[in-house]
């Protein structure tokens, strides 16, 4: 499976969470060109740096950017 199917069906699962929500690394870390995103799960540097400390209602909301994230590239692919 690859790892954007993963983070998807992984997204899905944690948008339904309320608690111990799953962390969405699927263990391919490496930045993209534009060091903005980890290639593996679309989180930011500082969203990876934070995820450890965040409560439960953070860990969502980043979930919530990851979605976003791979709706667009969802979008921008023909």
């Amino acid at each position: 499976m690859n790892a954007m199917k993963m983070l998807a069906d992984r997204a899905i699962t944690a948008g339904a969470m309320h608690e111990n929500i799953p962390s969405p690394c699927v263990s391919v870390c490496r930045m993209d060109a534009k060091r903005e995103f980890c290639e593996g799960c679309l989180r930011s540097i500082e969203e990876i740096r934070a995820w450890s400390t965040s409560t439960d209602v953070q860990k969502k909301i980043i979930w919530s950017h990851i979605t976003q994230r791979l709706q667009a590239r969802h979008a921008s692919t023909p």
